[in-house]
């Protein structure tokens, strides 16, 4: 009888030591099953996003839609509800022509990034996977070929990310495509024709997207004559008000590779700030002076008529630009000794305002190194939303506002913060939703991939962890 009591009590003993351990189990695949995370995703590659493709979102009727660049080199796009706080995708929306040979040289081109936008009629357009275009394609008249083929997919259905179409109904020869629409429905696609010594122009649909015009040249490559290169151009393109699309741009020197007398051949050199606009309704360039500007516009002409500062020394990267409600334009540009070969040293942001008679320089310095994007929503109102480096090594994604109309900024928010780590940011999203403001990617260390996150003024927003899991095909390169 002892024998027995004792038996029971040990076997007793078991089962609740199970059961402890079983609910524990069930408790930990219970909580990893739950576990929010604050990335959306976790396949962009390479740099994922970037300010020149842009925009990358759009927030439309209480959803955010964003693209970047997955595996692969291929566009990716995914979206979320505000009010049922919903995730879905991402899904793949295209197939590039780059990123799957194994043997080229640059592993990642990262010049295809996709472009997003929704139509009047609810339909959701990227275009991407271009850097110029090849030989295949056919000659292109506006200038040279390099790699991919610019590609214009369009969902399926309205305001479904689910499945896409590839048209044929753009040039080929594109990369740094920048889509506007504008109130009348009318969308513009601009894009530089070609590699670097092509022009820059831009393609007009006026039926949603279903067709549009042929390429029409707004700056002018061609060959210099007192050195051994050619004039080429980085602008950036977006709404001013009213009819208007407002123009940040710098000028690139595109040095021959051979029998340069710059031993380096062929480098990113940039320099000098520009400005212009594009009335719609009228199919005029002008300055900021309402001057009208002869198209496409060489770099004697935009020297003469568009010049915002003369910055013949230091290199420039990457010129932004934004229109107050009274018309007045202000520009950010990095600028910085050989940024471009380098990629490090004193590179800061510059700040230019137009005052309606002259350009002005705010002489703060208060500004740190990194790129952004520039939102203005008065004349004495000014924010800089900034990838940028701490003196701690910290990344960080935050907001520097100016009350003075740019002439001194002070950070006020920060975003997103990471130590040792190395962050990609998209443009400002389009009609942005206080959450979601900015895309961003993340380096994994040795890694290609980037977890993605989508940042706004709380913060990044979170997703269950299971659902950013995504699968990573990648080409192995072999050697030759």
């Amino acid at each position: 009888m002892i024998l027995n009591k004792h038996f029971f009590k040990i076997l007793f003993i078991c089962f609740c030591f199970l059961g402890c351990a079983s609910r524990t189990k069930d408790s930990k695949v219970t909580s990893d099953k739950n576990e929010m995370v604050d990335y959306f995703a976790d396949n962009g590659f390479g740099n994922a996003v970037a300010i020149v493709q842009h925009p990358s979102g759009v927030y439309h009727k209480g959803i955010t839609y964003v693209a970047y660049q997955g595996a692969l080199e291929d566009p990716y796009v995914a979206s979320y509800n505000h009010t049922t706080k919903e995730w879905k995708g991402p899904f793949k929306a295209g197939t590039s022509e780059m990123g799957k040979d194994p043997n080229r040289k640059k592993k990642i081109d990262n010049h295809g990034k996709p472009a997003l936008l929704i139509d009047d009629v609810g339909y959701i357009h990227i275009a991407f996977g271009g850097h110029g275009g090849t030989r295949e394609d056919g000659d292109n008249p506006l200038g040279n070929h390099h790699y991919g083929k610019n590609l214009h997919a369009v969902s399926k259905k309205p305001l479904d990310i689910s499945e896409w179409e590839t048209l044929d109904n753009i040039s080929p020869f594109g990369t740094y495509s920048q889509f506007i629409k504008m109130d009348n429905g009318d969308i513009y696609l601009f894009y530089r024709h070609g590699a670097h010594r092509s022009n820059w122009v831009y393609q007009k649909s006026t039926n949603n997207g279903k067709t549009f015009d042929e390429p029409v040249s707004f700056l002018k490559h061609k060959r210099r004559t007192d050195v051994e290169a050619e004039d080429s151009w980085y602008p950036w393109l977006s709404r001013g008000n009213g009819d208007d699309i407002i123009v940040a741009f710098d000028y690139h020197i595109c040095r021959d590779n051979k029998n340069s007398k710059d031993t380096r051949g062929h480098i990113p050199e940039r320099h000098n700030l520009y400005f212009m606009v594009f009335d719609t309704k009228k199919d005029i360039w002008k300055n900021v002076k309402n001057e009208s500007l002869a198209m496409p516009l060489t770099k004697e002409m935009a020297d003469e008529n568009a010049l915002v500062n003369s910055i013949p020394n230091d290199w420039t990267f990457q010129a932004i630009a934004d229109v107050a409600p009274n018309g007045n334009p202000k520009l950010i540009v990095l600028v910085g000794p050989d940024i471009g070969a380098k990629r490090s040293g004193p590179k800061r942001l510059q700040h230019y305002r137009w005052n309606g008679q002259k350009w002005l320089q705010s002489k703060n310095t208060d500004l740190p190194r990194g790129n952004g994007d520039l939102q203005v929503t008065s004349a004495k109102e000014v924010s800089i939303y900034l990838e940028s480096e701490t003196n701690d090594a910290i990344r960080e994604i935050s907001r520097w506002d100016s009350f003075d109309g740019g002439a001194s900024f002070k950070k006020n928010q920060v975003f997103l913060s990471r130590e040792n780590s190395g962050f990609v940011i998209s443009a400002l999203i389009e009609n942005p939703h206080p959450d979601a403001r900015i895309i961003v990617g993340q380096k994994e260390e040795g890694s290609d991939f980037r977890k993605m996150y989508l940042v706004g003024d709380n913060g990044p927003i979170k997703r269950n962890k299971k659902e950013t899991i995504l699968e990573k095909p990648i080409i192995k390169q072999t050697n030759k």
